[in-house]
């Protein structure tokens, strides 16, 4: 790193955790700065969580002040006091540790210029996180406006897992990086926790084996426990508490906490007063804790790169293997947790390289960068191509992004309200006014969340936040689990939820959009194998290989080359039940259409239920061929109409409209309801669609919804991948491997209160599907993981709400 900094070369460092990577990345700056001679602002670290770069700012004062190095070293977040935030514009720190949103908002000042001229490197922290998202496309940006401001500016990446160190190089800066690649550190060690007793059939919750990870727990010194979701660590939580009867010290720590108890929880970390801590994956990245003995992993992890990072959270130090332990929370989880371990020992990684940066953030951008000074279009287009995420960036697509910006573009061009740029007699583009810059600077940021309220206690702290959705559906008296606390929901009071300790013992946990990780690619082709072959089941639980003997018996095993298809008749419906393998969000969007293929051959579907195994459709006549669902140009009229009809375009719109400007949500002293922002963008959407189709927001909403939400080309691979290979098996009942699809299904029922039903229901599944060799034995509780979850706002609810106006 040192060599390379010396000759101005970028370069990227691949390293495991616990390697230095940090150390590295900043040792070249410390160097020069210790050499003397500079002035102002020499370095900025950009790191995709706030926590990282506030932990960053305390580890590298200490050794810069034992040196007595005439270094100052700051960190600027959205948490950083106004004061400072000005005090560091008019006087720059040396080193100055930030994420992307504060970086856009520096980067907007008319002070820019002069604050960045003498910058000489940036640092790209946890680069993996960023490149191919929003965020990403954002910063990549920022880093060609920075190359401009200082030029001859180097760029470090520093990343611990990479799939793609070429596209990732690109990302950085086109114009050429060069890899580094640490050594090698110990291999971590790697096991299966599984629940006493018996594995359950279905739930994703895992809180069957609270027991056994107490047990960890209390076994090593320090662990971290990581989830899925920000509803499953409150669920956890709650489950051990209920165990610990040592009252050992376990806190909860995840993005929708108030900041203060999450810097509580992270400083109790650091001083050693934990034993463990429930995380989710605002824990992924960087913190350096080197006295966490072990991670377990409680769910599948979902991807190799993913629980990578995660396992090494445990030592992070390089000469010392990191021990994880994953916690598999039903069947199908535990062959996905063996095909993760055999992944890792065979050094394979997954992920997708980078994406082309969106429109959306072009959008944001230009006008930040008009807020600091006026530019001249040809001087701008060079620019931002130089940016690694739009180096592809075409002409015609800049200029219509570059209208958008100045007047909204022809449908809008009548309202004052989008008339944000001038173009002066030399063809300069200047921001129209203060008022217009200072606006623009409060909606900085390309992370569109679903509305949060602030949820307190009545006459007390404020717990964190919630969406807006969740406390609109709960009614005074309603309990709830939030921050570790069970919770009675008291009244909704101007724009806070007030609620009060203590509730009844059936308590609802907030669910977040968007919030469930997708199954990797590779990883679902190593279950997919792994379920093929017999000879690799001698490592899974005798459960497990019972299972699927009998699925032998019964049906077939999946193939991994071709597409098995059942379809049986159960409780007065017909079910076919597809084992795809291919995550949950690109098996929604396959039943979404293969419903509709279904609706026009007059097979009467009913509803689908998506897992990351499998798709399950039910149907009130016996279904024909399966081939005919299952086919290549199901992507094509049907996808079209379908993302037509559907809300899934509007809500995409909302979200573009939000990141580009044209609707805006924070104004002085106030913020929009997530009401306001609907009907404002709806009619937008609607003008828009119907006076200029080919606008350029329209068409960034289009690719996005093809190929972000949809998971339209894992899809399209899938149907390449078993063209003329879909078997279809008619059964005359369930078999075993489509029993948790249909006990995941049979859960809705839990809410009109037919436990009794559930129970039977189940047991009668797992004796039909099993021949009797099985018995059913799970208590509600882990049917239902324990406590009810209110249902996540996504496919399943907008396929529900489509076919019940669809029948209106």
């Amino acid at each position: 790193m040192l060599d390379a900094a010396r000759a101005g070369q970028s370069a990227l460092l691949v390293a495991p955790t616990g390697g230095g990577k940090t150390l590295a990345g900043f040792l070249p700056s410390l160097v020069e700065l210790a050499e003397g001679g500079h002035e102002g602002l020499h370095t900025v670290y950009v790191s995709p969580l706030k926590a990282l770069a506030v932990d960053i700012a305390r580890n590298l004062t200490a050794p810069v002040e034992e040196m007595a190095l005439p270094i100052r070293i700051e960190a600027r977040t959205g948490d950083t006091p106004a004061n400072r935030r000005a005090r560091q514009r008019a006087t720059p720190p040396e080193m100055l540790l930030t994420t992307p949103e504060s970086l856009a908002v520096l980067l907007s000042t008319p002070e820019a210029a002069a604050m960045f001229a003498g910058l000489r490197c940036v640092v790209v922290d946890e680069a993996h996180a960023l490149a191919g998202t929003k965020r990403g496309d954002q910063l990549s940006l920022l880093i060609a406006r920075m190359m401009r401001l200082a030029p001859g500016l180097r760029v470090t990446g520093l990343s611990a897992t990479v799939n793609h160190p070429d596209a990732l190089r690109r990302w950085l800066h086109p114009g050429g990086v060069e890899l580094i690649q640490g050594g090698k550190g110990a291999e971590p060690e790697i096991g299966v926790q599984l629940p006493a007793g018996h594995l359950p059939w279905g739930g994703h919750m895992g809180l069957a084996s609270a027991p056994e990870i107490l047990q960890r727990i209390q076994a090593a010194g320090v662990s971290i426990v990581f989830v899925n979701t920000r509803a499953q660590a409150e669920l956890v939580f709650a489950a051990l508490w209920r165990l610990n009867e040592d009252a050992l010290p376990i806190a909860l720590h995840h993005g929708s906490l108030t900041v203060e108890q999450r810097r509580k929880v992270e400083a109790a970390m650091s001083d050693g007063r934990l034993r463990a801590v429930v995380a989710t994956a605002s824990l992924d990245l960087g913190i350096d804790w080197g006295a966490v003995d072990q991670v377990i992993q409680v769910g599948a992890p979902k991807g190799v790169a993913r629980l990578l990072q995660r396992v090494g959270r445990a030592n992070h130090r390089m000469d010392e293997p990191s021990r994880a332990l994953l916690v598999p929370a039903n069947r199908f989880e535990v062959i996905e947790c063996q095909a993760a371990i055999e992944a890792v020992k065979a050094g394979e990684l997954d992920g997708d390289p980078p994406r082309p940066g969106g429109l959306d953030v072009l959008a944001q951008h230009i006008l930040a960068m008009a807020c600091a000074a006026p530019f001249h279009p040809d001087d701008m287009f060079r620019e931002v191509t130089q940016a690694g995420a739009y180096a592809e960036l075409s002409r015609r697509d800049f200029d219509d992004v570059l209208r958008f910006c100045e007047d909204g573009g022809y449908a809008l061009r009548s309202y004052d309200r989008w008339r944000r740029l001038f173009q002066d007699a030399e063809g300069l583009f200047h921001i129209r006014g203060d008022a217009v810059a200072r606006l623009h600077r409060m909606n900085l940021g390309t992370i569109v969340d679903s509305p949060l309220m602030k949820v307190r206690l009545r006459g007390g702290p404020v717990l964190g936040e919630v969406e807006e959705w969740f406390l609109s559906t709960l009614t005074p008296g309603d309990c709830f689990l939030f921050a570790g606390q069970l919770l009675t929901f008291e009244g909704i009071s101007g724009v806070v939820g007030e609620v009060s300790r203590g509730g009844g013992d059936k308590p609802l946990v907030p669910t977040y959009a968007g919030s469930r990780l997708p199954l990797s690619t590779d990883l679902a082709a190593r279950v997919r194998a792994i379920i093929h072959d017999p000879a690799r089941w001698k490592l899974l639980p005798a459960e497990v290989r019972q299972w699927l003997r009998i699925q032998q018996l019964r049906s077939e095993l999946p193939r991994p080359d071709e597409l098995l298809v059942e379809s049986f008749p159960r409780g007065g419906r017909w079910f076919l039940v597809a084992y795809a393998f291919e995550g949950r969000l690109a098996h929604q969007t396959l039943g979404m259409l293969a419903t509709r293929r279904m609706e026009r051959l007059g097979w009467g579907p009913l509803g689908y239920l998506a897992t990351d195994y499998v798709l399950a459709i039910w149907a009130a006549h016996e279904p024909g061929e399966a081939a005919e669902l299952f086919t290549e140009d199901l992507l094509g009229e049907e996808l079209e109409e379908w993302i037509a009809e559907s809300s899934m375009l509007r809500r995409t719109f909302r979200n573009i409209a939000t990141v580009a400007g044209l609707a805006v949500k924070n104004f002085p002293g106030a913020e929009k309801s997530r009401r306001q922002m609907t009907v404002n963008t709806d009619l937008i959407y609607d003008v828009l669609r119907k006076h200029e189709p080919d606008h350029i927001l329209l068409r960034a909403t289009r690719q996005e919804a093809a190929h972000g939400l949809t998971d339209v080309a894992r899809l399209g691979a899938l149907l390449a991948r078993v063209r003329g290979k879909v078997m279809h098996r008619r059964l005359d009942r369930a078999s075993p491997l489509a029993v948790p699809a249909l006990i995941e299904q049979g859960r809705e029922w839990v809410a009109g209160g037919a436990e009794d039903d559930l129970l039977a229901e189940a047991a009668a599944l797992v004796n039909e599907a099993t021949g009797g060799a099985e018995r059913f034995n799970e208590a509600l509780a882990e049917l239902t993981d324990e406590i009810r979850v209110k249902p996540e706002w996504g496919a399943d609810s907008l396929r529900r709400r489509e076919r019940r106006r669809r029948r209106a």
